[in-house]
């Protein structure tokens, strides 16, 4: 099974087009990777689709494409409009991409903890930033109350409202979960990932376990800090701790999540420690450049493929490169600010260059 699987994801025959049509038709179909040392050291097949080879470099420009068709779709957002959201960057910089390429206005509410590249993109974007301190979803100052008042006070205005809007969920459920079974031939054991929105989490594994009639299983993988480990396994929204990771993990059940979270199979936290060491790992033994939320999902399949035995295929979601977060992921001070410079194995050490 592994040969044809591998020569499946090697071909991207899906994904052959002679042209697509404009920013939009470039997004998805995105190459299944299969990840050998990994893969080798659990004795099964782990495969992370490369979600940093759309156009805007993220995952989240499935979900800023879905927002913005079904906006268009119920008539909320007409020629010349206004779109706004909160977020903590990627679907921010999805959106100001579509908004390009449909002759939209773009406003992006975000916490001013996020990585400066984030920020910076999204001004060159022609986006309208306005970072804002972090606060807790109760806090009636959270980005994405502000972002709802600001579109609520402007007309022709929408609100994508990207962690309950369930067409963020239909987007994945629409194309990842499709791309990912026809790539793994529909033998896919596990699908695993981090969540923020819930929205890739929920489209994604619904799709998959109705296609596989239930046997495909689903799990998140969590970053200290996040409910949802708790939720899954107590039914409790307990939380404790912080993590470095940008963009996942949660303080609640999101509507998109809850279109789903009943099916999840199982959850468990990654430490940031392990997520750090992974992150340096993949650079050295596959020469691939990932976000730490990405290094996450990476630890997630890998140790869900390890609990699931020997051939089992696990599939992850990896969801941007590590270019929007370099400044810090590979500076040797951040790090150290951190208490994560010690995760790094020493023969890895030489990858963190910037000071």
């Amino acid at each position: 099974m592994l040969s044809s699987l591998r020569a499946a994801a090697s071909r991207r025959g899906f994904a052959t087009h002679s042209t697509v049509r404009g920013f939009d038709g470039a997004i998805g179909n995105t190459p299944l990777i299969y990840l050998k040392t990994l893969s080798e050291r659990a004795g099964a097949n782990i495969f992370g689709k490369a979600e940093f080879q759309n156009p805007g470099g993220s995952v989240k420009d499935r979900a800023a494409l879905g927002l913005i068709n079904n906006a268009e779709k119920l008539g909320l957002l007409k020629p010349g409009g206004t779109v706004v959201e909160g977020t903590a960057g990627n679907t921010g910089i999805g959106l100001a991409h579509v908004c390009r390429a449909k002759g939209y206005k773009c406003v992006i509410y975000m916490p001013n903890t996020q990585s400066q590249e984030k920020i910076d993109l999204l001004k060159m974007l022609g986006a309208d930033v306005r970072p804002v301190p972090a606060v807790a979803f109760e806090n009636p100052k959270n980005y994405n109350h502000q972002a709802r008042e600001h579109a609520e006070s402007i007309p022709n205005a929408v609100w994508t409202n990207q962690f309950d809007n369930v067409a963020n969920a239909e987007a994945h459920y629409q194309t990842t979960g499709p791309e990912i079974w026809e790539q793994t031939q529909g033998k896919v054991d596990a699908f695993i990932c981090s969540t923020g929105t819930g929205g890739t989490l929920a489209g994604t594994g619904r799709f998959l376990k109705e296609k596989s009639n239930g046997k495909t299983q689903i799990w998140i993988a969590d970053p200290p800090g996040s409910c949802l480990t708790s939720f899954v396994n107590n039914g409790t929204l307990d939380r404790s701790g912080s993590s470095i990771t940008e963009g996942i993990g949660q303080g609640r059940i999101t509507d998109n999540m809850a279109t789903f979270v009943k099916q999840v199979d199982g959850a468990f936290t990654v430490p940031d420690e392990q997520t750090i060491a992974t992150l340096y790992e993949l650079l050295d033994t596959e020469g691939i450049y990932l976000g730490a939320s990405s290094a996450l999902n990476v630890v997630g399949a890998y140790e869900l493929a390890k609990k699931l035995g020997k051939g089992s295929t696990v599939v992850t979601v990896m969801a941007d490169g590590a270019y929007r977060y370099q400044s810090r992921l590979f500076s040797k001070k951040w790090l150290e600010s951190k208490g994560l410079q010690g995760a790094i194995p020493e023969h890895l050490k030489k990858y963190a260059v910037l000071d």
